[in-house]
């Protein structure tokens, strides 16, 4: 045995949609794309983000024994984020490190994503339900 970090399940989480997801993909991905693309000339991209960044911890004081003072401890926080995204089939990742994750980054991010592809071919990504994947336009 080893003491280990467990992880977290999202509360929304369902199962089931995520086995119909990998079950019925290569149809849905099919029914996406226009009728005049092949789809010998589609690439699928998987993409994500992440927040890597230093918080405070707790503050520890030397006290008197029973006693919990009360102290100042330091709130700020700073971070960055990380994007990702790879197509396993075309053996092609691309990263780039953001300070913030927005709509604008995410756009930056997709445009780095359309350079690696081909002239000739077209991107599939499949990303999460993050709120900056997507916008009013």
């Amino acid at each position: 045995m080893t003491w280990i970090t467990c992880r977290s399940k999202h509360p929304k989480r369902n199962e089931k949609q995520q086995d119909d997801f990998k079950k019925n993909f290569a149809e849905n991905a099919q029914s996406s794309l226009p009728a005049t693309v092949k789809p010998e000339n589609v690439e699928v991209w998987f993409q994500d983000e992440a927040r890597f960044g230093l918080r405070g911890t707790l503050s520890r004081i030397w006290a008197i024994q029973g006693s919990r003072p009360r102290i100042v401890r330091q709130q700020q926080s700073t971070s960055t984020y990380l994007f990702g995204a790879v197509c396993p089939q075309r053996d092609k990742a691309i990263g780039l490190v953001l300070p913030v994750a927005n709509t604008q980054t995410m756009q930056i991010h997709l445009s780095e994503i359309s350079k690696a592809v081909a002239a000739e071919r077209h991107a599939l990504l499949v990303c999460d339900m993050a709120s900056w994947h997507t916008t009013d336009k």
